[in-house]
């Protein structure tokens, strides 16, 4: 179930874009609250001045004591974050076209039938 209380199952929802209309405002009210802890408690503040380096690691896993120090060599470190940087955006580049074919033809995965 996606909610047991209004008796909306899984297999009901829809695939694409929209699924979203499928969600309780009660499943968007968890969210958005999981979300807000998260940005509250774990990535609340910046190291070194440096936008979004939060200390926090891979999966914040040096938060909770899991992980190292991080890579030491500043220019390895550059090529790794600008490497981070650009498959960020090639990711974002990437959903943003499967919303358009979503809202174009319903389906943001295509139909491989027709192929």
């Amino acid at each position: 179930y996606l909610s047991k209380f209004l008796d909306i199952k899984f297999a009901e929802v829809p695939n694409g874009l929209s699924a979203f209309s499928k969600v309780p405002s009660l499943g968007w009210l968890q969210i958005v609250g999981f979300a807000g802890i998260v940005e509250l408690n774990v990535y609340n503040e910046q190291v070194n001045d440096e936008p979004g380096n939060y200390g926090a690691g891979f999966l914040g896993l040096r938060s909770i004591g899991f992980m190292n120090a991080g890579i030491s060599d500043p220019e390895v470190r550059k090529k790794k974050l600008n490497a981070e940087l650009a498959n960020g955006r090639l990711a974002m580049f990437a959903i943003i076209g499967m919303f358009f074919q979503d809202g174009l033809t319903g389906s943001a995965w295509g139909d491989w039938a027709n192929y």
